[in-house]
């Protein structure tokens, strides 16, 4: 399960940021004064050769001398900031900017802001850090940065509720552009829902991060989220995809799904299981070898008599009016690998449209199309399964797995 918290990619360095901010007083179209402009040149050369403690020092000197204009205070409050953040020193940076950010003299503002709410969090004041991101948002210069970092501030201060919410609005703005969601708002979304022990936001987060960017771990994760109780049929075409997408981990789960497959009637699957299983050493207990192996020798001793039997059980599922029969027989054409054979059966199965699970019969008509490698016509089969929440979820996978 992916719990930790996605490393926050930030506005820029701090110091970066901060220089910004920086307005050089010898460049400045407005002079400093007289009184204070030889020392506040001597602060800047300081700061240029990185001597941040004779900066610091000089800029302390200029603000003692008195009789300071406005606009010489906004210098050494903007020298101050830098050479204070460069040192180290935060909490002095921050006071200096913060003074200046309502200043006549500061251009910029939005690059401010956004500047201050980095260095904010960095020195984990979050709530500080989360006003200036509604600050940024007031003045309409939020991006995704000032978004993701709103976001993982009330991650870091333990608000989930919060966080899932805001994470949960931008998402959908994102799907009602037509586009994709950042991926660390998708992320920041799911961990919120774990933490609040949300299965069901937890299972729709994994299914938002693979249907956007997928990958390994996160079909993984995706797939150990569903494999945790449901209807037979919705368990037995997850443990079908968590194989497909390798996501099959524990032996536990090899043998739950080749349980299923045999009590479907289905021993050529349950055979296919096991055996993998086996191939990879997935069972290390004695106990769970032995209990395993004799698995493995059912679904063998019943293989035979259902290849034996599958062409007069087709021919009898063709004349009969069971959608079920005909399932039953695609999916053990399914696990022979006879392909053709096995789209025919579940087309029967679909025009029948009286199986016991509605959504059924679409579903293993995709799982056909896709093993005989016709991923348009097992694409649309899997986004017509209707009528069964769950198996609809599975689909809408498996649908992605056709793409």
């Amino acid at each position: 399960m992916i719990k930790r918290v996605v490393g926050y990619r930030s506005l820029g360095l701090a110091v970066a940021a901060a220089a910004l901010m920086l307005a050089s007083p010898a460049a400045d179209a407005q002079s400093v004064s007289k009184g204070v402009a030889k020392t506040l040149a001597a602060a800047q050369t300081a700061s240029k050769s990185r001597r941040w403690g004779e900066c610091l020092g000089k800029l302390r000197e200029a603000e003692g001398s008195g009789g300071l204009s406005s606009y010489d205070q906004f210098v050494i409050n903007e020298l101050r900031g830098f050479c204070a953040l460069s040192s180290g020193d935060t909490g002095t940076a921050i006071r200096a900017y913060e003074t200046n950010l309502g200043s006549q003299y500061a251009s910029n503002k939005g690059a401010r802001v956004k500047a201050l709410m980095q260095l904010h969090y960095n020195a984990r004041n979050y709530p500080r850090a989360i006003e200036y991101g509604r600050q940024a948002q007031k003045g309409g210069f939020a991006d995704g940065d000032v978004n993701t970092l709103m976001a993982q501030s009330f991650y870091q201060q333990g608000d989930f509720k919060a966080t899932r919410a805001f994470t949960a609005d931008l998402i959908s703005q994102a799907e009602r552009r037509g586009q994709a969601p950042r991926q660390n708002y998708l992320q920041l979304n799911l961990n919120s829902c774990i933490k609040l022990k949300d299965t069901a936001c937890e299972t729709a987060g994994f299914e938002k991060l693979v249907t956007y960017y997928p990958n390994p771990e996160g079909w993984a994760s995706l797939m150990q989220s569903m494999l945790k109780g449901g209807p037979d049929v919705t368990q037995l075409n997850a443990f079908r995809l968590a194989s497909e997408v390798g996501a099959l981990s524990r032996g536990s789960d090899y043998t739950e799904h080749a349980q299923l497959a045999l009590e479907r009637g289905l021993p050529g699957e349950a055979l296919s299981v096991m055996e993998t299983a086996f191939a990879r050493k997935v069972f290390t207990e004695q106990r769970d070898i032995d209990r395993n192996t004799r698995l493995l020798n059912t679904a063998k001793s019943r293989v035979a008599a259902d290849k034996a039997g599958l062409a007069a059980a087709d021919r009898a599922a063709a004349a009969g009016a069971s959608a079920d029969d005909d399932l039953r027989v695609a999916q053990s054409f399914m696990s022979y690998g006879q392909n053709a054979q096995a789209v025919a059966a579940a087309e029967r199965a679909v025009r029948k449209n009286n199986g016991k699970t509605p959504g059924e019969a679409q579903l293993v008509l995709g799982l056909a199309q896709l093993k005989a490698g016709n991923k348009a016509a097992a694409s649309k089969a899997f986004k017509a399964v209707k009528g069964d929440p769950s198996l609809e979820r599975v689909a809408k996978l498996w649908a992605l797995r056709a793409q």
